[in-house]
């Protein structure tokens, strides 16, 4: 007899949170399960890619990861139904193959949904209409794997024998590093060119100053480089009147921003909040994935749609939700008499939608006490933006005038805002209108004085170095990477201490200089911005079906393979001796000036006398050496486990005794501090000590030969009413009794506030 299915469907997500929130959504005749990412990749130990028949790649299992396997596979086989609900990217796409592939389901018979927001709705109408695992997106990111694999581990033993021992080549972080090294470079070589500006300050009645700039003549504008040359018009300008020669006013709108793709975001939050790539995407995640807004609005919900994408399109029910949410908040004057629609770039996958609220229902300052700072401070940003996207354009009134003194032209312009548009709900970065005009009178022909005309002397100034939205934007702009793998590059590049953060800014160290100058000699495609952009490009065809996975890997490694060993043959004449850089720190056991390396741990201080003297010292965040422990404290006890001797140590948390054998011996006793007052109940010391999670607690001295202990402050005061000792409760100014059959109560007066 044939044994009948259960009637529940297997839902497999990669996120334990974003499971619970989807299982809220689904009901009992589904089982939500989250596989925690992928669960197969390339092995470790070797390539794990076939190079010579068609890049077959090797995956495995992951370790750690075969309970989990195992688990899904039992909860698969009960299943009347298997939904792969990874996220709805490539990324997604291929961690639903790989576990079709563990479950033995083929890929044209797996249920794949993807849902670009964690919404009731979506959910629901995704599940009602599965696809099957699309192989094109799968190929595309298996040929990612597989090429960056492939430069992974062919380049790093090359920088291993020549460079330093431990390092890593990567695709894109490559030529992320050659970025930062070459906008250092130009920073080095620039040198400052002088050039002179003038301003004229004149008076426009009424105690109203405006300020007009020099330009040039007639024939066009004049560069000023010296002094003499400054000096000679402002001569010429002090004493003659400056005459209006063109007034123009025209009306001028400006556009909002787009809604947010995850380049521009994370740029944004860098630039507004400081957040750094990588905080900015945990974030948003979490905002994705469900919040819990508590029971009164229903619970967990995801408030924003995919954080992952490069597309300015949102659906139609978007546009609608948030033209009524316009109308309704800011009045009908404030939305377009056409629906507004940004266009994405041709480079762009567009395979989602732009990141916005998912719902118009949750307005930021509504779900509020339900955020944390982080939470609420991204998703108001989200949502100005996102309103602000579909509203009229802000207005403004302008003026360009032309002035003539001495032959020679000076411009001023002003624009005022006179409509503001998107501007209720979303202020740029950068506003430069005025808020009232100051040129309203000026007319044609008018004839001003000058109260002053002045000459600056200035100099050019370098390129600025990168910080993190800078460089997203590069990135961006040059088609390199993808806006999902920024936050990792960035943070790949750091860790493997090619770049340093200083501060706020990105810089290279002696090491990314290094080994971008090899690259840039040995490998110049690795490190080639168009390359590399162009290989997204070819990426992008797998996952259109107009190219394969086979060609493109096929085309890369003929060329690569050659110029790899072209550059183990000159293997000896490239290896990089990296410059030393001293600190001045001086070692304590031979007296030389130690020097500044880099372990797995950070920054510390060596010995150059290595290997005769082997001293390190740990540096802090400042390159100062840390200070040394203290030496613990003799006494003349004696350790009751070992008979050793007994020290006493410091913690956070107090003084301590410890056996001086440790770590052979643990013996350990806490070194409780008297507070100068009696045991109630036999007279001796009461002592404060630390109880669980650190809490503060009071006992007798004698424990254990006398039990008294409290966790509120005891006094040498005694009750009124029935003789006990009175307590002061913990963060409250009250007496009261310790015996538990009487009810005293006493207020303590307040403690004077301080003046400051």
């Amino acid at each position: 007899m044939q044994e009948s299915k259960k009637n529940v469907s297997l839902v497999i997500l990669e996120s334990p949170a974003k499971a619970a929130t989807v299982n809220s959504y689904l009901g009992s005749g589904y089982k939500v399960i989250a596989c925690k990412g992928h669960v197969r990749d390339l092995p470790k130990s070797t390539l794990g890619v076939d190079t010579e028949h068609g890049f077959k790649a090797k995956y495995i299992n992951i370790q750690g990861k075969s309970a989990l396997i195992a688990e899904m596979k039992k909860e698969a086989k009960n299943a009347d139904r298997v939904y792969f609900a990874t996220d709805p990217d490539r990324e997604g796409e291929a961690i639903s193959w790989h576990l079709a592939t563990v479950m033995g389901i083929e890929p044209e018979k797996a249920c794949r949904v993807a849902f670009n927001e964690i919404t009731k709705k979506t959910v629901q109408a995704e599940i009602a209409n599965p696809r099957a695992i699309d192989m094109n997106l799968v190929n595309s990111q298996q040929a990612r794997r597989i090429l960056d694999r492939i430069v992974g581990y062919k380049l790093s033993p090359y920088l291993w024998k020549t460079v330093k021992s431990g390092l890593s080549a990567g695709r894109v972080q490559s030529v992320a590093t050659r970025i930062i090294v070459e906008r250092e470079a130009e920073i080095e070589k620039f040198v400052p060119q002088e050039f002179w500006t003038i301003e004229a300050s004149l008076n426009a009645g009424k105690n109203q100053k405006i300020k007009a700039k020099f330009f040039g003549d007639r024939n066009g504008k004049i560069e000023l480089h010296t002094g003499e040359d400054a000096e000679a018009i402002v001569n010429a300008c002090r004493t003659s009147p400056f005459t209006v020669s063109l007034l123009k006013r025209s009306k001028k709108t400006r556009s909002p921003e787009p809604p947010f793709e995850t380049s521009s975001l994370q740029q944004v939050a860098s630039k507004r909040f400081g957040f750094h790539s990588k905080r900015t995407m945990k974030v948003a995640q979490e905002l994705y994935e469900g919040v819990n807004l508590g029971a009164a609005n229903g619970g967990v919900h995801g408030i924003i749609t995919y954080m992952r994408t490069d597309s300015l399109r949102i659906s139609d029910e978007a546009a609608s939700a948030a033209e009524a949410y316009i109308r309704e908040k800011y009045g009908a004057e404030f939305y377009p008499s056409k629906r507004r629609v940004h266009k994405t770039k041709d480079t762009s996958q567009d395979a989602h939608e732009a990141i916005r609220p998912a719902s118009m229902e949750f307005a930021p300052e509504d779900i509020r006490p339900f955020l944390t700072a982080d939470q609420y401070k991204l998703y108001k940003l989200i949502w100005d933006r996102f309103v602000a996207s579909q509203m009229k354009n802000a207005e403004y009134d302008a003026i360009d005038v032309e002035l003539e003194s001495a032959g020679y032209l000076y411009k001023l312009s002003e624009s005022v805002l006179m409509f503001k548009g998107y501007k209720v709900a979303y202020t740029d970065d950068e506003e430069t209108a005025d808020k009232s005009s100051k040129l309203k009178g000026i007319s044609e022909n008018g004839v001003f004085n000058a109260d002053d005309v002045t000459a600056t002397q200035n100099f050019t100034e370098p390129p600025a170095h990168f910080d993190e939205a800078g460089l997203i934007k590069f990135l961006k702009e040059k088609g390199i990477g993808r806006p999902s793998t920024y936050a990792t590059t960035i943070s790949t590049i750091i860790d493997r201490g090619y770049i340093e953060r200083d501060k706020k800014l990105l810089r290279a160290t002696p090491l990314g200089t290094a080994t971008v100058d090899l690259m840039k000699k040995n490998f110049p495609k690795i490190v080639d911005y168009k390359f590399t952009a162009n290989m997204e490009s070819e990426l992008d065809g797998i996952a259109h079906g107009s190219t394969t996975l086979e060609t493109v890997l096929g085309d890369f490694y003929v060329g690569f393979e050659k110029t790899l060993a072209r550059a183990q043959e000159k293997i000896g004449e490239n290896k990089v001796e990296l410059p030393v850089e001293e600190s001045d720190i001086i070692c304590d056991k031979c007296g030389k000036r130690m020097i500044i390396k880099t372990g797995r741990f950070g920054k510390f201080a060596a010995c150059p006398g290595y290997p005769e003297c082997k001293n390190t010292k740990p540096l802090d965040a400042s390159g100062a050496a840390k200070k040394e422990k203290e030496e613990p404290e003799k006494t003349d006890l004696k350790c009751e486990l070992c008979g050793g001797d007994i020290v006493i140590r410091k913690s956070r948390y107090g003084k301590f005794y410890a056996c001086s054998n440790f770590p052979k011996c643990k013996y350990t006793k806490p070194i409780r501090e008297e507070i100068g007052v009696s045991c109630p109940k036999c007279g001796a010391p009461v002592v404060k000590g630390f109880g669980k999670n650190h809490s503060v607690f009071f006992s007798c001295s004698e424990y254990p030969k006398c039990d008294f202990s409290v966790w509120d402050t005891p006094t040498e005061k005694t009750c009124p009413t029935c003789g006990g000792r009175l307590l002061v409760k913990k963060g409250k100014n009250l007496l009261y009794c310790m015996n538990k059959d009487c009810s005293y109560k006493e207020e303590l007066p307040e403690e004077p506030k301080s003046e400051s």
